[in-house]
């Protein structure tokens, strides 16, 4: 993946808001002399690569036809509240900004009037992106596959040491996730497999029946597959379980049916029956 130079230092400045990497966009300057509207470019830029996230506000809006349509009909008994009305009649006759609407709490303007849009009543002309954070593709990409280029050399002793200190701290945490799982998974035994199987089947209701789909939501991880597997086979071999296979699979998604043991011969072993 390419990033120019703006872009680069955009990530960079980024890390000296740990531990989430999130900041008002007025806080990220890639350079000194760079424009706001070169950096919210560089934003919106890096945010189509999935490498950041940002919060935008809506500064001025016009009435969509739907929006009209709405406005014209018994609002009574529409799913549509008086702060919402307001905000769709204030852009009537022509483009309105969030103000106008003086009736709705400031607090609230800008969480309505996105939800207006996402349901089509109104469009927005002019927006500000307001908030930005480092996505986790962002921070895979920052750890595993960021070189700096002969354009982002000039980089401050700053940005090199807001890198170095998320590297360090990236890969302890990693470090620290991988041995915890480890003895997590470690401490796990066929008898708790036994004892998961039993809660999930009383809470979910499935009457003895349980798809193991359940089981790997809340078993992996710590344990892997294979771990799994193999504990679910022995707890068989012992008579403690049924593993039975799936006959309709019109009623799961292709995930669900994918969590299934496969066999040589036949379906995916999909239920899991305590004896």
């Amino acid at each position: 993946m390419e990033l120019d130079s703006i872009e680069q230092k955009f990530l960079l400045r980024l890390l000296e808001y740990p531990p989430d990497y999130r900041s008002l966009i007025s806080q990220i300057q890639p350079n000194s002399k760079t424009k706001a509207s070169e950096r919210d470019k560089a934003c919106r830029a890096l945010t189509s690569k999935g490498l950041v996230a940002y919060i935008e506000e809506i500064q001025r809006y016009r009435i969509t036809r739907a929006g009209k349509t709405l406005l014209n009909q018994d609002t009574s008994v529409l799913p549509v509240t008086p702060d919402e009305l307001a905000l769709v009649r204030a852009a009537t006759t022509k483009s309105a900004t969030p103000g106008q609407a003086k009736q709705v709490p400031p607090s609230e303007r800008q969480r309505l009037l996105h939800q207006l849009q996402q349901r089509g009543m109104i469009q927005a002309t002019k927006t500000q992106i307001k908030e930005v954070w480092l996505t986790p593709e962002g921070r895979h990409y920052l750890l595993q596959e960021y070189t700096p280029t002969n354009s982002s050399l000039l980089m401050t002793s700053a940005m090199i040491g807001h890198y170095a200190t998320f590297l360090r701290q990236t890969l302890a945490t990693t470090q620290g996730a991988v041995a915890s799982a480890s003895t997590t998974a470690d401490a796990i035994t066929p008898e708790a497999v036994l004892e998961t199987i039993r809660q999930l089947d009383r809470q979910l209701g499935t009457d003895n029946y349980l798809p193991i789909f359940h089981l790997r939501q809340a078993l992996q991880p710590p344990l892997t597959r294979e771990a799994l597997d193999a504990m679910l086979y022995e707890l068989q071999r012992c008579d403690r379980i049924e593993l039975d296979t799936l006959q309709d699979v019109s009623t799961y998604s292709d995930a669900e049916l994918a969590a299934g043991i496969p066999q040589h011969i036949g379906g995916n072993l999909f239920f899991i029956s305590l004896i």
